[in-house]
Order: structure tokens, then C-alpha cells, then sequence
């Protein structure tokens, strides 16, 4: 008889991805929500029920990173779909106050309005797919240490919770029916992923610096699943230019990691300290 022993099992991302579709399944009775919020509902599930399969294909067929690029792109297009808000990108205020005469002669040409607001229609849907892409791989990119990457979707989630709170408090009823959409996504999600944290965190002691207690790893499925909730809960609930400040830490990593992402520098398959 061979003894097996200190085997963590992978790819259990797949375990609070399922968990999240039951449960955001059974709240749209619970919800009693209106048609428009079910189509908006049912298109974010779908485009999250299609990363977690794609995330677990990757887990056990290895893709290459061209399909993570173009499979999150089809993942997206039910979000842009059902997406009904506003293409209008508003000019910050210091910018106004800045520029001066400059910005209201190029306000002639670009058509602003009284909000200073630049209407981008077509080229704002491409953006918002590109979000998606960009999320599902920025949770990804920080993988390599145990808890990183659930931990990260953490407090990614529980800032977008308080930023809607926020919001449904000063925005009044015009703003309560997105924030609230958005909340309905996050809270289940978070809670799900602080099961599954307790499960995959490190822990570190003076005694023992490098110690990997780690009962199970997430895999890409977890990344993936993670970075399509986060984007879905953005773009439904119509703060998807907001959503950039919360994965400042991502951008600056992913501009880092250029470099090995083009092929100018080398990218080893797995970076293990030796």
C-alpha cells in the first residue's frame, strides 16, 4: 500500500464558483426583481459561468495565453448586451479649471455639453470589454503565493461595497438601482471567498518565515471567476471608469511585467524561489 501525504488538492476555485451560482441563482427569487434586472442579472451570470469553465479548462488543458486574451473577450459580449447606462466620459473638474479657454475651444470640436462630458458610444463598449480582459487576467498575474490572490479579490470587493454604499447614500434614488445591482453580486461573492481564503492563506511567524500551510490552491478557475464578478458588478452597475482606481496595484504590475508579456525579457514558466 502506497501512503500519499502532504497532497493539496488544485483547482478549487471551482467549489466557491459553483457555490456563487446557487446562490445568486436562488436570490433572483429572493430579490424579486424587475425584467430589466433580470436581463442584466442573468447576462452577468452567464458571462461569469463562462470564465469558470474557461478557467477550468485552462487548470487541466494548460491554454496558451492567446485564448486568455480572445476567450475572455467573447465572455464578455452578454455584458455588453444588456449594458443600458451612459457612454459619456466626464472631464475632471481640475482639468476644467486647468486648461481654461483651451479646453472650451476644443469643447467646440468635441461637442461637449454644460457637464463637460465627451460622448464616446462604440469606442466605450470596446473599453468596458477590454475591462473585463483586463480584471479576469489582473487577479490572475498576482498568482504564485498562497492567499494572494483570493486575499487581493477581497479587499477589491469590499471597497466596491463600500464605494456603492457610498454612493446609494449621496447619489439618492437615481443611483439606488445600479449600486444596489452591484451589491447583490459582491456580497455573495465575498462571502464565498472568505470560505475558500480560509483555506488557501499563508500565515507568517518569526519562527518559521517560509512556512506553506496551504490546504488547497484555486487555480485559474478562482482568477477567472473572480475578475469577471468583479468586472460584472462594475459595468452593470455603471462605475466601470471607477473601477480603475480599486486595481491600482494591478495596473502597476501589469505595466511592470510588459516586458515579459512581449517577449523582450525572459518569463519562465514557474518563478519558485530556488
Amino acid at each position: 500500500m502506497f501512503k500519499i501525504s502532504n497532497i493539496s488538492p488544485e483547482s478549487l476555485g471551482i467549489v466557491p464558483a459553483c457555490v456563487f451560482l446557487i446562490v445568486t441563482i436562488v436570490a433572483q427569487v429572493v430579490l424579486k426583481l424587475n425584467e430589466n434586472e433580470i436581463r442584466d442579472y442573468n447576462a452577468a451570470l452567464l458571462s461569469i459561468c463562462f470564465m469558470i469553465f474557461l478557467g477550468f479548462s485552462d487548470d487541466i488543458l494548460d491554454l496558451r495565453w492567446r485564448y486568455k486574451l480572445v476567450l475572455p473577450t467573447i465572455a464578455s459580449l452578454p455584458l455588453l448586451v444588456a449594458y443600458n447606462g451612459s457612454t459619456n466620459f466626464l472631464v475632471p473638474k481640475f482639468l476644467v479649471s486647468t486648461v481654461g479657454a483651451n479646453l472650451v475651444n476644443l469643447g467646440k470640436f468635441l461637442k461637449f455639453y454644460k457637464t463637460f462630458s465627451i460622448k464616446l458610444g462604440f469606442v466605450f463598449y470596446v473599453y468596458m470589454s477590454m475591462l473585463a480582459v483586463f480584471c479576469t487576467n489582473a487577479i490572475n498575474i498576482y498568482a504564485g503565493i498562497n492567499g494572494l490572490e483570493v486575499g487581493q479579490s477581497i479587499i477589491i470587493s469590499i471597497s466596491m461595497i463600500l464605494y456603492n454604499l457610498i454612493e446609494m447614500v449621496n447619489g439618492g434614488e437615481a443611483s439606488m438601482g445600479p449600486n444596489l445591482f452591484s451589491i447583490t453580486l459582491l456580497v455573495p461573492f465575498l462571502f464565498t471567498s472568505l470560505a475558500l481564503f480560509s483555506y488557501n492563506k499563508y500565515f507568517f511567524n518569526l519562527c518559521n518565515i517560509f512556512r506553506y500551510p496551504s490546504k488547497c490552491f484555486i487555480g485559474d478557475t478562482y482568477c477567472y471567476f473572480a475578475g469577471m464578478t468583479l468586472a460584472c458588478s462594475s459595468i452593470l452597475g455603471h462605475y466601470s471608469k471607477t473601477m480603475l482606481l480599486f486595481f491600482i496595484p494591478q495596473i502597476i504590475n501589469f505595466v511592470l511585467s510588459i516586458p515579459q508579456l512581449i517577449g523582450l525579457v525572459p518569463c519562465p514558466r514557474h518563478r519558485l524561489p530556488r
